[in-house]
């Protein structure tokens, strides 16, 4: 059997003065609702839904990564989505690890760690900032480095400040990160890294 309608028409509801109204039109199509996607964490599903005027969404139905971007850094990288820990809407989303706009997310640290190696050749896994800069003899045998290049990486370190409470995460290898697309509409589950009072704010919940 064909799937209950969902109307966007006022036509069932009550006047203002609360009286009935006669309902003197049958529903239109482009009056049509469609049911919400609840996209769930899990192994991509992406389904493709035709719609008005031959336009597509694409419901994403569960989705495990997306693209996410660190904006103090001016870095986006592709990472896998760990858990969901909070959503403004209710905790039942949270339970259910639900994916919608605005979810609180736990995402994996590591292509952001790897970056941030290269870039400034400080590894955030270590504990301590200062410490983290200090490779092991091993590592220096596998990686060798001009003069040059040392300089380079020292002189980027000394400029850079980071957020305390965004390193600290580093160490766990979860970063806190909010979804800023629609994923139920667009298929794509993309966002950027929380950070300064956003982070606190969060944090607290």
């Amino acid at each position: 059997p064909p799937a209950r309608e969902i109307p966007r028409a006022p036509r069932h509801k009550h006047r203002a003065t609360g009286g009935r109204r006669n309902i003197h039109q049958k529903k239109r199509k482009f009056e049509m609702g469609r049911p919400s996607a609840l996209c769930k964490l899990g192994a991509k599903r992406v389904r493709a839904v035709r719609c008005r005027g031959g336009n597509m969404k694409y419901r994403g139905l569960r989705i495990d990564a997306g693209n996410f971007a660190w904006g103090s850094e001016n870095c986006t990288k592709k990472v896998r989505l760990l858990d969901v820990v909070y959503n403004a809407t209710s905790n039942e989303l949270v339970r259910t690890k639900t994916l919608t706009k605005n979810t609180i997310v736990q995402i994996d640290a590591q292509p952001f760690k790897q970056w941030y190696l290269k870039k400034y050749g400080v590894d955030l896994a270590k504990k301590g900032k200062k410490g983290g800069g200090k490779k092991d003899e091993a590592d220096e045998v596998v990686e060798k480095k001009s003069r040059h290049v040392i300089f380079k990486l020292k002189a980027r370190e000394a400029k850079n400040k980071m957020d305390p409470a965004v390193e600290e995460q580093f160490q766990s290898g979860r970063l806190l990160a909010s979804i800023a697309s629609r994923p139920g509409q667009s298929g794509r589950c993309d966002g950027y890294v929380l950070e300064g009072e956003e982070l606190t704010f969060y944090k607290r919940k």
